[in-house]
């Protein structure tokens, strides 16, 4: 797209500012100040950001276009300085570039895109904080602010696919139960080899439905943690598994099936971050598979989980690179993002 060097520059000024989740004032600021100079009114909770194109009582239904403020924590792994947003071959650089800040800046233009003649709908741009921990004081903070939603299209880098499936999250903490013992006597339950049993139920047991777009159910153990001394039997051994749901389970049937085959004590973490999936034959989904855009299933969660109406997961750059040293967008990607949006959105009736 042309005249979006203001982008450019917006998002090199995010990078360099440290955001990790809990810690997004300092970017929600510089966000705030760009949209107000460009003549917007912005609605603010706390560190959540909004823009609407037109009041509610217009009576048009609402397109919600969202990105995300926040970063995880920089790794050890970087070999420049995870702030420092450098422009250099053809890449800006630095911690958020690809996750959210290419998506973030580019829903911003494209808002101003749409915006610039009557549309169909009445658009809403939100940049919340938060994401990347679930927070309680990021989307699900603000979502009732924005009225009777319609459609959202949720902006995280897919490489401008669609993702018209994303996985859910569901995460266990288990312990197993033991009997404390010396190691050199026949005395004690070990807490280890209980876990052990269910671990490898874990890694064996397979969920009969699997989804067009999402496949399987996958079931992963991430973390243990069992004893303290070589000669003293264990009598606890706790342990972390990371569930990714697939549609065709809801978390809390997926947690149901768990206790019925589990001996270990077992905490959901939360049951809310459920799988989520658009119709194909939606007429955002068709209006994209028309211009030429795929449509895949996503593997990765995203603000997608908190919502109760539709959403399309589509943005610039790849997820691959998300959480990863030395993270960056291409200029390519970020240039053409804004005007691909536009043309997925532009008079949309929904």
């Amino acid at each position: 797209m042309k005249d979006n060097l203001e982008y450019r520059h917006l998002l090199q000024r995010l990078i360099s500012i440290p955001s990790p989740s809990g810690e997004e004032k300092a970017a929600a600021d510089l966000v705030q100040r760009f949209l107000e100079d460009k003549g917007c009114t912005v609605h603010r909770r706390i560190n959540n950001l909004w823009i609407e194109s037109e009041s509610e009582a217009a009576g048009k239904p609402t397109l919600l276009l969202n990105a995300h403020l926040d970063t995880v924590k920089a790794s050890a792994g970087y070999s420049f300085d995870p702030y420092c947003g450098r422009l250099e071959n053809g890449r800006i650089l630095g911690l958020g570039s690809n996750d959210d800040g290419g998506s973030l800046v580019s829903l911003i233009q494209a808002w101003f895109l749409l915006t610039a003649h009557e549309q169909p709908y009445r658009l809403v741009f939100s940049a919340t904080a938060q994401e990347e921990n679930s927070g309680a004081d990021g989307f699900d903070a603000v979502k009732g602010e924005w009225g009777n939603v319609r459609l959202g299209i949720i902006g995280e880098p897919t490489g401008m696919k669609m993702a018209v499936a994303e996985k859910g999250l569901l995460v266990l903490d288990c312990t197993a139960r033991g009997i404390t013992g010396h190691a050199a006597r026949e005395g004690g339950v070990n807490a280890i080899y209980k876990a052990m049993e269910d671990i490898e139920w874990f890694r064996t047991y397979r969920f009969p439905r699997e989804s067009q777009y999402l496949g399987p159910v996958k079931m992963s153990v991430t973390a243990i943690e069992a004893g303290s001394l070589h000669n003293v039997i264990p009598d606890s051994c706790r342990f972390t598994v990371d569930i990714r749901s697939n549609g065709e389970y809801s978390n809390a049937q997926i947690l149901e099936t768990v206790m019925q085959n589990v001996q270990c004590e077992v905490r959901p973490r939360s049951l809310r971050n459920n799988s989520s999936s658009i119709s194909t034959g939606s007429a955002v989904v068709r209006r994209g598979l028309e211009i030429g855009l795929e449509a895949f299933g996503s593997p990765t969660t995203s603000n997608s989980t908190r919502c109760d109406f539709p959403t399309l997961k589509i943005g610039p750059g790849l997820s691959e690179r998300s959480h990863t040293a030395d993270e960056f967008i291409l200029l390519s990607e970020l240039d053409e993002a804004a005007g691909i949006y536009f043309k997925l959105l532009d008079k949309l009736e929904i």
